[in-house]
């Protein structure tokens, strides 16, 4: 790829230990990854067993794999192992086969179909908010799987899984808790050992399944037009495009674990974030108030409802929901001074970047207006990327933006939530940035 002589690996915290730094990057990835940056610099290498690891840390450097460089790159070791998982969906797909699916599946995410999902992602939230009573302890973060699974079933498939939703919370903790090893050397082959997580992650593969499966079944039987996701996909299995059905159980996973998931973790977080900065809250509450005067939002009001989306955006800058990318070199690489050789795992972390003082102004303080001012700009493409960059760049985040717009809205304009005094808040890193032992919160309504 280049015809510059290559120069000397970038620097990097060395070991005599055989494993290198596997143990300290999964005990915690992100406080190795910041140590590590902190010491080295902005391009830093790395060994985690045989594996040999870049980390970048500057806006530069980032767009030039997500971006520039993109097709020197393919998805690295995590998602590589998701296919396990979802098999060959938009996720994990690379190339002109990515590409195709990506063609068939952009309609579902046009701005005509997403302001026809927001009538049911508001009728979910008020759906939830019935269930609620004035003083009682919930577990936020479970509330917002409960309702984020009953929008994704709702919008992308017309069906209602609000009622599966435990089982499918335990499948995704069961299959999350499998992927937290994927940095282990060889870990590809915990798939082919009797292990006990392994039988877990198998019993909740199938249980993941058998919810599409039922559900791509159940319409394929009832014969009804709809405009939503699915109908996309069947009808691609119809025309020339010829998907499989196995593509059609792939794409319909992918989309539906994704959706649910990143959305509710983004709330969770933003509802912590809320309990602990009461001026952001009080005017929040103030534009909700003003805006909406006690009625459900919809889509015409997002306009108005700015400073309600620079409270979410904000939240996503602290706890980005993808907090740390990968990538594969195909082949040698320029990167700065470097030439860094094909088959390196590149890592990228939103988080880093958004926790840098370099990139962002006092970056461990919640300052929505803070994020309005910086993180909308061009400039700042590569130092705000909370769903990523590029051409790989999550396909759903418009759709997430519009049901944590809407949710935030809806909860927040009748309800005050309060973390529970004593109620421990620590991250669990898995594919993406959990609360390690949930959101424990008091609901108050709002007089």
């Amino acid at each position: 790829m280049s015809t510059i002589q290559k120069t000397k690996l970038p620097p990097g915290p060395k070991t005599k230990i055989p494993l290198g730094h596997l143990f300290p990057f999964q005990r915690d990835s992100l406080a190795f990854l910041k140590k590590i940056a902190d010491e080295f610099g902005d391009i830093v290498h790395f060994k985690v067993g045989p594996i040999r690891v870049i980390l970048l840390n500057h806006p530069d450097y980032i767009k030039e794999v997500l971006s520039t460089q993109n097709s020197n790159f393919v998805k690295g070791r995590p998602l590589k192992m998701a296919k396990e998982l979802i098999g060959e969906g938009l996720l994990t797909s690379e190339g002109e086969f990515h590409k195709r699916q990506s063609r068939i599946i952009q309609p579902a995410f046009h701005r005509k179909m997403l302001d026809s999902y927001a009538p049911a992602m508001t009728e979910c939230t008020v759906n939830l908010m019935n269930t609620w009573k004035d003083g009682i302890q919930v577990d936020m973060f479970e509330e917002m799987i409960r309702m984020s699974t009953a929008i994704s079933g709702k919008t992308l498939f017309n069906v209602d899984t609000e009622h599966e939703t435990p089982e499918i919370n335990q499948a995704l903790q069961d299959v999350m808790s499998l992927f937290g090893r994927i940095s282990l050397p060889f870990s590809e082959w915990l798939f082919k050992l009797p292990l006990r997580s392994t039988r877990k992650f198998y019993n909740a593969k199938a249980r993941l399944d058998d919810t599409i499966n039922r559900i791509i079944a159940e319409r394929r039987q009832s014969k009804i037009e709809h405009e939503d996701l699915l109908s996309l996909l069947l009808h691609a299995q119809d025309s020339r495009e010829g998907m499989s059905d196995q593509q059609i159980r792939d794409e319909a996973l992918t989309l539906f674990l994704t959706a649910f998931d990143t959305t509710s973790i983004a709330l969770t977080w933003t509802w912590y974030l809320l309990s602990q900065n009461p001026e952001a809250e009080k005017t929040l509450h103030e534009e909700l108030d003003r805006v909406l005067q006690g009625r459900i939002p919809t889509v015409e009001d997002l306009p108005q409802l700015k400073y309600t989306r620079m409270v979410l955006g904000e939240s996503m800058r602290i706890y980005p929901p993808i907090y740390l990318i990968t990538r594969q070199a195909l082949e040698d690489f320029e990167i700065g001074p470097y030439v860094v050789p094909a088959d390196t795992i590149v890592l990228i972390s939103p988080y880093l970047i958004h926790h840098d003082a370099r990139f962002h102004h006092d970056p461990e303080t919640f300052n929505p207006y803070a994020w309005e001012e910086h993180s909308q700009g061009i400039s700042s493409k590569y130092e705000y990327f909370p769903f990523s960059r590029g051409p790989r760049a999550c396909i759903g985040e418009p759709y997430a933006w519009l049901e944590g717009v809407l949710v935030l809205a809806t909860i927040a304009q009748s309800w005050r939530l309060k973390l529970v005094p004593g109620h421990p808040v620590e991250l669990l890193q898995l594919i993406n940035l959990r609360p390690k032992y949930g959101m424990m919160m008091e609901l108050e309504r709002r007089k």
